[in-house]
């Protein structure tokens, strides 16, 4: 969305005043009206991570609850950015929406299980990261058949921002309570942040150039998926293959500095 001017800003704010605490139907539509595309660019994003046969469709209509109860829970007198926390609501709705629906069966998120500790288990004895041939060997499964699991299992790698995460029942707490605003980061967190950064340099680096370059495309230059594929000369499903080969890459190696990611 474009950046707002401060005439703008100010004009933005008066609405939210108007329907927050007037009650005014008009400033409401009016926000959900300018907030609504919103939904299609996460929408987007997310897709790049799903088969053909999930109908982007219900995507958005997931995501336009997730906007509605963005807009009901946010508080406009903390001065923070609306549009970074309805993107994180609008992407949890979109997943959470997709799990009610049984799109990924408990076999293939066992399938991911697994992977991902062959990943571990692999790196760990090697000292390097394994090839997809010595996983699919360790796992006992044709190459082939390990790339249609990176492909099943996509989703997997995502997590809602709405499930409740704490080691004890009666403390869990939704995982959106704990998002802070990203404008004004804490002292204790900027040191561990760079670290963290340096860390995940050291680690992309070691990727194999193809999936390399997709995690550099997406999510620095923040291209989409056809755009890429037109970029690497490939086709778009391949782009989606490598790009899941590079996550569980990823995770695999950061299990060290899970509790930090978390």
């Amino acid at each position: 969305m474009a950046r707002l001017t401060i005439q703008e800003k100010a004009k933005e704010f008066d609405k939210w005043v108007m329907w927050k605490q007037e009650g005014s139907r008009e400033a409401e539509i009016d926000l959900i009206t300018r907030f609504l595309p919103l939904v299609d660019k996460v929408a987007n994003r997310l897709a790049i991570n799903l088969p053909a046969n999930v109908d982007k469709d219900d995507l958005i209509s997931y995501g336009r609850f997730g906007l509605l109860d963005a807009l009901a829970k946010f508080d406009h007198t903390r001065g923070l950015q609306f549009e970074t926390y309805a993107m994180w609501r609008i992407r949890g709705a979109m997943i959470d929406g997709l799990r009610e629906n049984d799109w990924i069966p408990r076999t293939v998120r066992d399938k991911a299980k697994k992977i991902e500790e062959a990943y571990t288990t692999l790196e760990q004895q090697m000292l390097r990261m394994p090839t997809d041939l010595e996983v699919a060997e360790y796992l006992g499964i044709s190459e082939k058949d390990l790339q249609q699991v990176f492909y099943e299992t996509s989703l997997a790698t995502m997590v809602s921002i709405d499930e409740a995460v704490g080691e004890e029942d009666e403390q869990k707490t939704a995982r959106h309570s704990y998002i802070v605003d990203e404008l004004t980061p804490r002292p204790e967190n900027v040191a561990e942040v760079s670290s963290l950064k340096e860390v995940l340099v050291t680690v992309i680096d070691k990727l194999p150039e193809k999936e390399r370059l997709v995690v550099s495309l997406f999510y620095f230059e923040e291209m989409t998926l056809s755009e890429i594929a037109e970029i690497m000369s490939l086709s778009p499903s391949r782009i989606s293959q490598l790009h899941s080969k590079a996550l569980f890459r990823l995770r695999s190696a950061l299990s060290r500095w899970k509790s930090q990611l978390m």
